[in-house]
């Protein structure tokens, strides 16, 4: 029997491969929703909205690497079907694989297809009439928030503010998840990067 864990630091280059691609990472969504009640790859298929056949092999890559495990199985019409489970509550990725010896970063390519599965989420949601933008104040009981900007700031006001994110997303981490029925499915996904300046060329003669 596999144990899992609550937290899981990735910090080795097959995982982070494993982790490169938005449909991999939504079947590891799916899994850790539906945790700890075990899914087949139809299952999981159906969630998604996708064809299991599709799946088989996003999904055995997932178990090589250790990031799902077969909780359980059972016969169905003379076939061993597999169920799996999410080896993690959830995943945090390394300092060390953000290291600039690599190019690119090894971390870059799970990184984009995390924000690639974000997009297509948020896009399927939003078209669904299932997000609502509208502030607090405007009676929304379930309000959204999205900000993007671009600033300048100094070395010490980054750092003030990459601690109080990290503040935000600790306590978040720290809480357990409510249960009930008025509680919904949350998304939070942080990006903030500081753009370093171009290296000076050297002047020609």
């Amino acid at each position: 029997m596999v144990d899992q864990m609550k937290e899981r630091e990735v910090t080795d280059v097959a995982t982070l491969k494993a982790l490169a691609d938005p449909l991999r990472l939504a079947v590891l969504g799916a899994l850790m929703k539906r945790d700890p009640e075990p899914m087949s790859v139809k299952e999981i298929a159906a969630d998604l909205d996708e064809a299991p056949t599709k799946l088989y092999r996003h999904v055995k890559q997932l178990e090589q690497t250790g990031l799902v495990f077969v909780a359980e199985t059972r016969l169905v019409s003379g076939i061993v079907e597999s169920r799996y489970r999410s080896a993690q509550q959830s995943l945090r990725l390394s300092p060390q694989v953000y290291a600039e010896g690599e190019q690119p970063p090894a971390a870059l390519g799970a990184m984009l297809a995390a924000m690639d599965l974000v997009r297509a989420d948020f896009q399927r949601n939003f078209l669904a009439g299932r997000i609502d933008l509208t502030p607090a104040s405007q009676g929304n009981l379930r309000p959204s928030k999205f900000a993007h900007t671009t600033t300048r700031l100094t070395p010490e006001r980054l750092r003030k503010l990459r601690a109080r994110l990290d503040e935000v997303l600790d306590e978040l981490f720290a809480e357990e998840e409510s249960t009930g029925p008025d509680t919904v499915e949350v998304t939070l996904f942080a990006l903030m990067y500081a753009v370093q300046p171009a290296p000076q060329q050297p002047a020609e003669d």
